[in-house]
């Protein structure tokens, strides 16, 4: 089968980058897959999650953002381009990724498990895009792990990734510690307005 021309300068770019002698600081940390651009917006969550803790996206590996830490973002498909994938998972680590962020739909969403099996040992966090997904997304083997968050929970997948990285980064616990304090000061400030207003005016008002 003949691969097309952006699937050959995308996996040619993924084997440069892990041939180069890159400092850390220069690589993204965090990689997000999706098996296709109709996933994005269950996959936005990851993106929103990863931004909030003040990380940002290379979209020019040339050009690094200033931030610390960062991340990347592709399409690829385990079933319409496993070349590509196979390229991403096996470069993953050499191109400087600590954990992956994979996403697929339907009901063979075989996307973050098979990246899981090629870059092993790296981490890879799997995010059912459906309700029909997650049995798929889930179902890997003994000895060959996956981690996985609920349907569409990309959000929490992205938080699961930082967590991971937290543990070789103190910053990156401090800013984890951060968003769960400013979680409970919502969540307090409702329930003060809630009980100061009552039900039917707290409602009406919301």
């Amino acid at each position: 089968m003949t691969r097309s021309a952006d699937v050959q300068e995308l996996i040619d770019r993924f084997e440069t980058e892990a041939d180069r002698d890159r400092p850390e600081e220069a690589t993204p940390d965090v990689g997000i897959v999706m098996g296709s651009d109709s996933d994005l917006d269950a996959m936005y969550g990851a993106y929103e999650a990863l931004t909030t803790l003040g990380f940002e996206e290379v979209t020019d590996y040339d050009d690094p953002p200033a931030s610390r830490f960062s991340f990347e973002t592709f399409v690829v498909s385990a079933h319409r381009t496993p070349e590509l994938m196979y390229a991403y998972g096996e470069t993953a680590r050499d191109r400087g990724l600590d954990v992956v962020i994979a996403g697929a739909g339907g009901k063979s969403a075989d996307l973050p498990n098979m990246t899981a099996s090629i870059a092993y040992p790296l981490p890879v966090v799997g995010v059912p895009v459906q309700e029909k997904s997650v049995d798929s997304v889930i179902g890997m083997p003994t000895g060959a792990p996956l981690v996985a968050v609920d349907a569409g929970k990309s959000f929490n997948a992205a938080l699961s990734a930082v967590q991971i990285l937290s543990r070789a980064h103190p910053e990156l616990e401090s800013r984890l510690e951060e968003y769960h304090d400013d979680l409970q000061d919502e969540v307090g400030a409702v329930s003060k307005r809630l009980h100061e207003a009552g039900t039917e005016r707290f409602r009406e008002e919301r």
